[in-house]
Protein backbone atom coordinates (compact mmCIF):
# COMPACT_ATOMS: atom_id res chain seq x y z
CA UNK A 1 0.00 0.00 0.00
CA UNK A 2 1.49 3.64 -1.09
CA UNK A 3 1.93 5.56 1.79
CA UNK A 4 0.55 9.06 1.24
CA UNK A 5 3.08 12.50 1.30
CA UNK A 6 1.85 13.43 4.54
CA UNK A 7 4.02 10.68 6.38
CA UNK A 8 7.08 12.36 5.14
CA UNK A 9 8.46 14.63 8.18
CA UNK A 10 9.00 17.27 5.81
CA UNK A 11 7.41 17.00 1.95
CA UNK A 12 7.25 19.53 -0.96
CA UNK A 13 5.18 21.81 -1.14
CA UNK A 14 4.32 22.42 -4.84
CA UNK A 15 1.41 24.45 -4.24
CA UNK A 16 3.59 27.28 -2.11
CA UNK A 17 3.12 30.69 -4.70
CA UNK A 18 6.57 31.98 -3.17
CA UNK A 19 8.52 28.74 -4.79
CA UNK A 20 6.61 29.22 -8.42
CA UNK A 21 5.37 32.26 -10.98
CA UNK A 22 2.90 31.52 -13.89
CA UNK A 23 4.85 33.20 -17.09
CA UNK A 24 3.04 32.98 -20.60
CA UNK A 25 4.62 31.96 -23.95
CA UNK A 26 3.77 30.54 -26.87
CA UNK A 27 4.29 26.78 -27.76
CA UNK A 28 5.42 24.84 -31.09
CA UNK A 29 1.63 25.18 -32.67
CA UNK A 30 2.28 29.31 -32.02
CA UNK A 31 -0.55 28.66 -29.36
CA UNK A 32 -0.67 31.15 -26.21
CA UNK A 33 0.52 29.10 -22.77
CA UNK A 34 0.83 29.76 -19.50
CA UNK A 35 3.44 27.71 -17.08
CA UNK A 36 4.48 27.80 -13.56
CA UNK A 37 8.12 28.55 -13.84
CA UNK A 38 10.47 27.97 -10.52
CA UNK A 39 11.65 30.99 -8.77
CA UNK A 40 15.49 31.76 -8.19
CA UNK A 41 16.56 34.05 -5.67
CA UNK A 42 19.87 35.23 -4.25
CA UNK A 43 20.38 34.14 -0.11
CA UNK A 44 23.53 35.64 1.38
CA UNK A 45 25.05 33.26 4.51
CA UNK A 46 27.27 34.82 7.22
CA UNK A 47 29.02 32.93 9.65
CA UNK A 48 28.89 35.36 12.68
CA UNK A 49 30.23 38.77 10.94
CA UNK A 50 32.01 36.42 7.86
CA UNK A 51 30.15 37.06 4.98
CA UNK A 52 30.62 33.34 3.00
CA UNK A 53 28.96 33.05 0.44
CA UNK A 54 25.93 33.97 -1.99
CA UNK A 55 23.51 30.89 -3.24
CA UNK A 56 20.65 31.20 -5.60
CA UNK A 57 17.85 29.56 -4.01
CA UNK A 58 14.19 28.77 -4.32
CA UNK A 59 14.21 30.54 -1.26
CA UNK A 60 12.77 27.78 1.49
CA UNK A 61 14.13 26.29 4.56
CA UNK A 62 16.94 29.03 4.67
CA UNK A 63 17.79 28.51 8.22
CA UNK A 64 18.70 24.83 6.94
CA UNK A 65 20.17 25.68 4.00
CA UNK A 66 22.83 28.27 5.86
CA UNK A 67 23.66 25.72 8.33
CA UNK A 68 24.10 22.39 5.74
CA UNK A 69 26.54 24.77 3.46
CA UNK A 70 28.49 26.05 6.55
CA UNK A 71 28.28 22.14 7.45
CA UNK A 72 29.66 20.32 4.63
CA UNK A 73 31.93 22.90 4.03
CA UNK A 74 33.68 22.15 7.58
CA UNK A 75 32.91 25.49 9.20
CA UNK A 76 30.48 23.84 11.61
CA UNK A 77 32.51 21.14 13.37
CA UNK A 78 30.50 18.56 15.34
CA UNK A 79 30.50 19.94 19.00
CA UNK A 80 30.23 23.34 17.54
CA UNK A 81 27.24 25.18 19.41
CA UNK A 82 24.74 27.34 17.32
CA UNK A 83 23.74 30.03 19.14
CA UNK A 84 21.55 31.92 16.64
CA UNK A 85 20.31 31.55 13.09
CA UNK A 86 18.96 35.00 11.89
CA UNK A 87 16.64 35.39 8.44
CA UNK A 88 16.09 38.46 6.88
CA UNK A 89 13.91 37.99 4.11
CA UNK A 90 13.97 41.34 2.64
CA UNK A 91 17.48 41.43 2.82
CA UNK A 92 17.73 37.96 1.62
CA UNK A 93 20.71 37.32 4.14
CA UNK A 94 20.70 34.30 6.79
CA UNK A 95 23.05 35.27 9.61
CA UNK A 96 24.47 31.94 11.54
CA UNK A 97 26.08 32.37 14.98
CA UNK A 98 28.26 30.56 16.62
CA UNK A 99 29.32 30.40 20.49
CA UNK A 100 33.07 30.41 19.51
CA UNK A 101 34.13 33.72 16.84
CA UNK A 102 35.78 31.02 13.49
CA UNK A 103 38.87 32.29 11.21
CA UNK A 104 37.33 32.12 7.80
CA UNK A 105 38.02 35.87 7.07
CA UNK A 106 41.36 34.64 5.28
CA UNK A 107 40.37 32.37 3.59
CA UNK A 108 37.03 32.99 2.50
CA UNK A 109 36.29 35.14 -0.49
CA UNK A 110 33.26 36.19 -1.70
CA UNK A 111 31.87 34.24 -4.34
CA UNK A 112 28.32 33.81 -5.84
CA UNK A 113 27.63 30.15 -6.00
CA UNK A 114 25.10 29.76 -8.91
CA UNK A 115 22.30 27.27 -9.95
CA UNK A 116 24.75 25.91 -12.02
CA UNK A 117 25.27 22.29 -11.76
CA UNK A 118 28.91 21.16 -11.91
CA UNK A 119 29.65 24.22 -9.40
CA UNK A 120 32.01 23.00 -6.40
CA UNK A 121 32.40 26.01 -3.68
CA UNK A 122 35.23 26.19 -1.74
CA UNK A 123 35.90 22.68 -3.36
CA UNK A 124 38.98 22.06 -1.75
CA UNK A 125 37.67 22.37 1.96
CA UNK A 126 35.57 19.36 1.17
CA UNK A 127 38.23 17.66 -0.19
CA UNK A 128 40.43 17.43 2.84
CA UNK A 129 37.64 16.63 4.79
CA UNK A 130 37.78 13.31 3.42
CA UNK A 131 40.36 11.88 5.27
CA UNK A 132 38.83 11.60 8.22
CA UNK A 133 35.63 9.80 6.74
CA UNK A 134 35.01 6.34 8.25
CA UNK A 135 31.02 5.16 7.03
CA UNK A 136 29.31 2.24 8.78
CA UNK A 137 28.94 -1.60 7.53
CA UNK A 138 25.59 -0.47 6.74
CA UNK A 139 22.79 -3.04 5.20
CA UNK A 140 21.16 -2.13 2.00
CA UNK A 141 18.20 -4.76 0.85
CA UNK A 142 17.56 -4.07 -2.82
CA UNK A 143 13.75 -4.14 -1.52
CA UNK A 144 14.09 -0.65 0.33
CA UNK A 145 15.26 1.01 -3.09
CA UNK A 146 12.38 -0.31 -5.26
CA UNK A 147 9.96 0.59 -2.58
CA UNK A 148 11.67 3.99 -2.51
CA UNK A 149 11.88 5.08 -5.97
CA UNK A 150 8.31 4.43 -6.37
CA UNK A 151 7.13 6.40 -3.60
CA UNK A 152 9.83 9.14 -3.84
CA UNK A 153 8.74 9.30 -7.98
CA UNK A 154 5.00 9.58 -7.31
CA UNK A 155 5.25 12.28 -4.49
CA UNK A 156 4.07 15.52 -5.64
CA UNK A 157 6.85 18.25 -5.81
CA UNK A 158 7.91 21.14 -7.57
CA UNK A 159 9.95 18.23 -10.03
CA UNK A 160 6.46 16.94 -11.19
CA UNK A 161 4.65 20.79 -11.35
CA UNK A 162 7.68 22.74 -12.94
CA UNK A 163 10.86 21.15 -13.46
CA UNK A 164 14.19 23.00 -13.91
CA UNK A 165 14.42 21.68 -10.02
CA UNK A 166 16.49 18.63 -8.34
CA UNK A 167 15.26 17.20 -5.17
CA UNK A 168 16.95 14.82 -2.83
CA UNK A 169 15.31 12.75 0.18
CA UNK A 170 16.91 11.54 3.35
CA UNK A 171 15.51 7.86 3.77
CA UNK A 172 15.66 5.36 6.47
CA UNK A 173 15.35 1.72 4.71
CA UNK A 174 12.35 1.63 2.74
CA UNK A 175 10.75 4.85 4.57
CA UNK A 176 11.59 8.38 2.56
CA UNK A 177 12.17 11.06 5.67
CA UNK A 178 13.15 14.35 4.32
CA UNK A 179 12.57 15.79 0.55
CA UNK A 180 13.96 18.71 -0.34
CA UNK A 181 14.13 20.75 -3.68
CA UNK A 182 16.32 23.26 -4.84
CA UNK A 183 17.43 24.33 -8.69
CA UNK A 184 20.48 23.69 -7.25
CA UNK A 185 21.31 19.62 -6.46
CA UNK A 186 23.96 20.71 -3.74
CA UNK A 187 21.59 23.41 -2.03
CA UNK A 188 18.78 20.67 -1.41
CA UNK A 189 21.70 18.57 0.09
CA UNK A 190 23.06 21.13 1.82
CA UNK A 191 19.17 21.72 3.12
CA UNK A 192 18.77 18.34 4.16
CA UNK A 193 22.75 18.75 6.15
CA UNK A 194 21.43 21.56 7.95
CA UNK A 195 18.18 19.62 9.42
CA UNK A 196 20.18 16.62 10.00
CA UNK A 197 22.82 19.00 12.35
CA UNK A 198 19.79 21.28 14.26
CA UNK A 199 17.95 17.80 15.06
CA UNK A 200 21.09 15.39 15.87
CA UNK A 201 19.75 13.17 13.29
CA UNK A 202 22.33 10.07 13.28
CA UNK A 203 23.31 9.17 9.45
CA UNK A 204 24.57 5.64 9.80
CA UNK A 205 21.61 3.83 9.04
CA UNK A 206 20.15 6.85 6.44
CA UNK A 207 20.38 6.26 2.38
CA UNK A 208 20.78 9.40 0.41
CA UNK A 209 18.17 9.98 -2.92
CA UNK A 210 19.11 12.47 -5.28
CA UNK A 211 17.46 13.15 -8.89
CA UNK A 212 20.54 14.19 -10.19
CA UNK A 213 23.81 13.53 -11.33
CA UNK A 214 26.41 11.25 -8.71
CA UNK A 215 28.87 13.61 -9.28
CA UNK A 216 32.50 14.27 -7.18
CA UNK A 217 30.67 16.92 -4.95
CA UNK A 218 27.29 14.90 -4.18
CA UNK A 219 29.54 11.99 -3.23
CA UNK A 220 32.10 14.11 -1.05
CA UNK A 221 28.88 16.18 0.54
CA UNK A 222 26.91 12.79 1.27
CA UNK A 223 30.40 11.05 2.17
CA UNK A 224 31.22 13.87 5.25
CA UNK A 225 27.19 13.92 6.17
CA UNK A 226 28.25 10.37 7.44
CA UNK A 227 25.77 9.14 4.90
CA UNK A 228 26.85 5.52 3.79
CA UNK A 229 24.14 4.99 0.71
CA UNK A 230 23.75 7.46 -2.13
CA UNK A 231 21.46 6.62 -4.72
CA UNK A 232 20.24 8.41 -8.01
CA UNK A 233 17.61 8.09 -11.16
CA UNK A 234 20.68 9.62 -12.93
CA UNK A 235 23.92 8.25 -14.09
CA UNK A 236 27.50 8.83 -12.55
CA UNK A 237 30.80 10.85 -13.59
CA UNK A 238 34.21 9.01 -12.82
CA UNK A 239 35.59 11.43 -10.26
CA UNK A 240 32.22 10.53 -8.27
CA UNK A 241 32.72 6.68 -8.53
CA UNK A 242 36.66 7.02 -7.59
CA UNK A 243 36.19 9.15 -4.66
CA UNK A 244 32.75 6.91 -3.45
CA UNK A 245 35.22 3.57 -3.95
CA UNK A 246 37.90 5.59 -1.98
CA UNK A 247 35.80 6.37 1.02
CA UNK A 248 33.96 3.38 1.03
CA UNK A 249 30.15 4.63 -0.07
CA UNK A 250 27.43 2.56 -1.99
CA UNK A 251 27.02 4.50 -5.02
CA UNK A 252 23.68 3.43 -7.08
CA UNK A 253 22.60 5.22 -10.19
CA UNK A 254 20.02 4.97 -13.38
CA UNK A 255 17.70 3.45 -11.02
CA UNK A 256 14.36 3.29 -13.32
CA UNK A 257 12.02 1.25 -12.52
CA UNK A 258 13.42 -2.66 -12.02
CA UNK A 259 16.65 -1.51 -12.97
CA UNK A 260 19.67 0.01 -10.69
CA UNK A 261 23.45 -0.21 -11.40
CA UNK A 262 25.68 -0.31 -8.70
CA UNK A 263 29.18 0.89 -9.26
CA UNK A 264 30.75 1.16 -5.50
CA UNK A 265 30.24 -0.76 -2.31
CA UNK A 266 28.07 -3.56 -3.57
CA UNK A 267 29.16 -5.34 -0.59
CA UNK A 268 26.20 -3.60 1.43
CA UNK A 269 23.95 -4.87 -0.76
CA UNK A 270 21.48 -7.54 0.28
CA UNK A 271 19.58 -8.62 -2.97
CA UNK A 272 16.21 -9.63 -0.83
CA UNK A 273 13.85 -9.53 -4.08
CA UNK A 274 13.10 -10.81 -7.24
CA UNK A 275 13.48 -7.60 -10.01
CA UNK A 276 10.73 -9.80 -11.97
CA UNK A 277 8.32 -9.22 -8.75
CA UNK A 278 8.48 -4.96 -9.24
CA UNK A 279 6.29 -3.41 -11.67
CA UNK A 280 7.42 -0.89 -14.49
CA UNK A 281 7.90 2.25 -13.89
CA UNK A 282 4.88 4.73 -14.70
CA UNK A 283 5.05 7.22 -17.20
CA UNK A 284 5.02 10.56 -15.32
CA UNK A 285 2.14 13.54 -16.95
CA UNK A 286 2.06 15.26 -14.32
CA UNK A 287 5.57 17.45 -14.83
CA UNK A 288 4.90 20.89 -17.19
CA UNK A 289 8.83 21.27 -17.57
CA UNK A 290 12.05 20.10 -18.47
CA UNK A 291 14.60 19.33 -15.26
Amino acid sequence: MQLPPTDYLIAPDPGAPRLTRAVSGTDHDGRAVQIAVVEERPLTIFLNRQEIVTAMTIGDYPEYLAIGFLRNQGMLGDGEQITGVDYDEELETVVVRTASQTTYEEKVQKKTRTSGCAVGTVFGDMMEGLERVTLPEAELRTSWLYALAQRINTTPSLYLEAGAIHGTVLCHRDRPLVYMEDVGRHNAVDKIAGWMFREGVPAGDKILYTTGRLTSEMVIKTALMGIPVLASRSGFTAWGVEIARQVGLTCIGRMRGKRFVCLSGAERLVRDIDPAQVPDEERKSGRKGAA
